[in-house]
């Protein structure tokens, strides 16, 4: 960073201070207390204050640094403990099905925003947007009283004469799926929007007029050229749901294993600090892998335009 301050300090000052900031914004609040926390993941716990051993000490003159990886491997040795490969494999699964499910109701609601007259996509885009305008916590306490035994929707399927007994929906993976796709599906939609409504329609008009038809000219011509905000929605979406604590603390039941309980339980519950510090670093290496796919796209994308 340094280097490319330096190189572009003596022609553009201001074009430097505008990159510095940003990356100055990162080193801070995301590199240094990354490094922190990768730190109390090699250490030892300790039973008394602080919760977890120094990494350094001085011997007879001698400088001593002990990296502990007791925690890493603990968190991957299946043989005595499972829990937290299959609250990983468990993590990345709800994530991965919910996005394929925002995407797959997304992705109808963004064209038919596009393909909208310019006159109601404004309004269109306010009713996306309008959820974020209450709170998130609320808005998950609401399909809370939505799902539960005596909820709106029990009462509405018992008064039509649908089911006899109200369903039990509540602390299931069905309702932890609902309430992550509506939580994340305006992360997808909006990205779909943004590219679709970029889409040159005379392009749909010539495939037609070549013979195709309307699934072909879907498939074949709306998908590709939209490719680059399905996977920016995808990620969107894919990222925050592996590190998701709250829907399911209060919508997922005991069978629905996410790393952000998990952790909670780490760090709160059996004040495991290194514990809790390695299934964070893991995690994040687990979102840092889909961002570097996206961002390699993204430069191959940029490359083949220029």
């Amino acid at each position: 960073m340094n280097k490319l301050l330096a190189r572009l300090m003596p022609n553009n000052p201001g074009r430097a201070v505008v990159i510095g900031v940003p990356y100055l914004w990162l080193v801070l609040f995301f590199l240094l207390p990354f490094l922190i926390v990768l730190k109390i993941s090699v250490s030892e716990m300790n039973v008394g204050q602080p919760p977890f051993k120094p990494l350094t000490e001085m011997v007879d003159n001698f400088l001593n640094i002990r990296v502990y990886l007791g925690n890493f491997i603990s968190l991957f040795d299946v043989a005595n403990d499972d829990l937290y490969a299959r609250t990983y494999l468990s993590s990345l699964k709800y994530a991965a099905w919910t996005t394929i499910f925002c995407l797959v109701i997304g992705f109808p609601f963004a064209y038919f925003m596009a393909r909208a007259r310019p006159t109601i996509r404004p309004a269109l885009l306010m009713l996306v947007m309008m959820p974020f305008w209450t709170s998130f916590l609320l808005r998950v306490y609401a399909w809370k009283a939505i799902l539960t035994t005596n909820g709106v929707f029990n009462q509405i399927l018992i008064g039509l004469g649908i089911i006899g007994e109200p369903l039990h929906m509540l602390h299931t993976p069905f309702s932890l799926m609902i309430g992550m796709v509506y939580v994340y599906l305006p992360f997808m939609i909006l990205p779909l929007y943004a590219n679709l409504v970029k889409l040159d329609g005379r392009l749909l008009e010539a495939a037609a007029d070549l013979g195709a038809t309307p699934w072909q000219r879907f498939w074949l011509v709306t998908v590709p050229l939209s490719k680059s905000g399905i996977i920016a929605g995808s990620m969107l979406v894919f990222i925050p749901c592996v590190g998701e604590f709250v829907i399911p603390e209060l919508l997922g039941g005991p069978e629905t294993l996410m790393i952000g309980r998990v952790l909670w339980d780490e760090l709160f519950s059996n004040n495991d600090w290194p514990r809790a510090a390695a299934v964070a670093v893991v995690t994040i290496l687990l979102i840092i892998v889909p961002l570097a796919i996206f961002n390699k796209y993204q430069a191959e994308s940029q490359g083949e335009r220029t």
